[in-house]
């Protein structure tokens, strides 16, 4: 008799389905343990598909611990009945993923928009090159401070923009403001940025 020939992948993937399910349901009734065994089971295949959407190591292990945070907080949400919980997993990761991705790219965006005549006074030697280095280097915590001393409506603005990935357009639909208004808001949050971030004073 050869075992192999008896083997049934599809009721594998259905007792993994049944454990990672079990799994989670204890993981909602805070079960560190269970925790701990989903992370090492999860852990690899997740990192190995944010790495493919992103192709930076430390922005994936940054979307998988994310992740997993989710899904401790999101446990008791999980219905089998709508899929595995690897699938969601999955999911959950390689959104997370494409957000980082959009993230970059509208910052990069705004930041384009956003020039040195809009400075009026900003001097030659702090051109939106030096600026955006001061703005986007890794200080998360600093940039956080700094958005937090700005006016409360460009501060919405710009933690929309920038920590949320929304674009402009969606940024002025939720809050029910103009597009221009909401361009301005964001210009002008980001120039106080860079004056709060480069140590100017005025």
């Amino acid at each position: 008799m050869n075992p192999a020939a008896d083997f049934d992948p599809s009721a594998a993937n259905a007792e993994r389905a049944r454990v990672d399910a079990d799994l989670l349901r204890r993981i909602a009734r805070d079960d560190r343990e269970a925790f701990a065994q989903l992370y090492d089971r999860f852990s690899r295949p997740l990192y190995a598909t944010a790495l493919r959407v992103l192709n930076n190591p430390a922005e994936a292990e940054d979307i998988v611990q994310d992740v997993f945070l989710a899904l401790w907080e999101k446990a008791a949400s999980f219905e089998s009945t709508r899929g595995s919980a690897f699938a969601w997993a999955v999911t959950l990761t390689r959104n997370r993923a494409i957000d980082r991705i959009r993230m970059r790219n509208r910052r990069a965006e705004l930041l384009s928009q956003t020039t040195a005549e809009d400075a009026g006074t900003q001097p030659s030697d702090a051109g939106p090159d030096s600026a955006t280095r001061l703005l986007f280097k890794e200080q998360t915590g600093a940039v956080r401070a700094a958005v937090a001393a700005l006016p409360p409506e460009q501060q919405r603005a710009v933690e929309l923009a920038f920590f949320s990935g929304l674009t402009q357009q969606e940024i002025a639909a939720l809050l029910q403001e103009p597009l221009g208004t909401v361009k301005a808001r964001i210009r002008r949050g980001l120039l106080k940025l860079r004056e709060i971030l480069g140590g100017r004073h005025d």
